[in-house]
């Protein structure tokens, strides 16, 4: 991948989902070799921004407010011809790989796969080749033990995410917009998921299978 400065590699997300967008960028800054280059929302906020910054990586969410995660991968590359595309779909697979093989991106992930697939898609991204590193990227593969880690969805990970920063359910639920009932249901599904009893045990548990860095 090519990279800047001292061989780090700065990453973009495109997603009309804020909150997602801003954890993505605060798990990329805390993974060594990458950077976060900033979000946006839109197609048009997107072709802005990457044509400003000149990103490594840019994982795009496949529906946005003005078009497809296609349409946004077309519009970066005119603006940043080097970039690498990620998309990140809830839709099938195989219909926006057909799509894609006509645009010079580098993988097609789930929306709700285990981060560090995504993690390992980003630091193994060539530019026009829908390969990973070692396996293709659709589905993710992730090597070792983040193999046999339990699929969480993407709102579990929020969770986790900010479990493992110190935060208690009430500042969590609190951060994410969400009941306290409804963060502590998502709480109980990831301590069923990663067969732990307590929260200090799940993020443990998620540190060992590479679901957190």
């Amino acid at each position: 991948m090519s990279t800047r400065g001292n061989a780090v590699a700065r990453v973009a997300v495109v997603s009309s989902q804020a909150l997602f967008a801003e954890l993505l960028c605060r798990e990329v800054t805390l993974r060594q070799g990458l950077a976060s280059a900033g979000f946006a929302g839109t197609i048009n906020e997107a072709a802005v921004l990457c044509a400003g910054v000149g990103p490594d990586v840019v994982v795009v969410d496949c529906a946005l407010p003005d078009g497809d995660g296609l349409e946004a991968a077309d519009r970066i590359l005119a603006s940043a011809p080097l970039a690498r595309i990620i998309l990140l779909t809830t839709g099938p697979v195989q219909e926006i790989l057909s799509r894609a093989s006509e645009t010079a991106i580098s993988g097609v992930l789930p929306m709700n796969g285990p981060l560090e697939g995504l993690m390992e898609a980003i630091r193994h991204a060539r530019p026009g080749a829908m390969t990973g590193h070692p396996s293709p990227l659709v589905p993710a593969v992730v090597p070792g033990a983040a193999s046999k880690a339990p699929a969480l969805t993407r709102r579990e990970m929020q969770v986790l995410v900010l479990l493992a920063e110190g935060c208690d359910v009430r500042t969590t639920a609190r951060n994410l917009n969400i009941t306290l009932n409804t963060c502590r249901g998502y709480v109980k599904s990831i301590l069923s998921k990663l067969d732990a009893r307590t929260q200090l045990q799940a993020v443990a548990s998620a540190r060992k299978l590479q679901l957190l860095a």
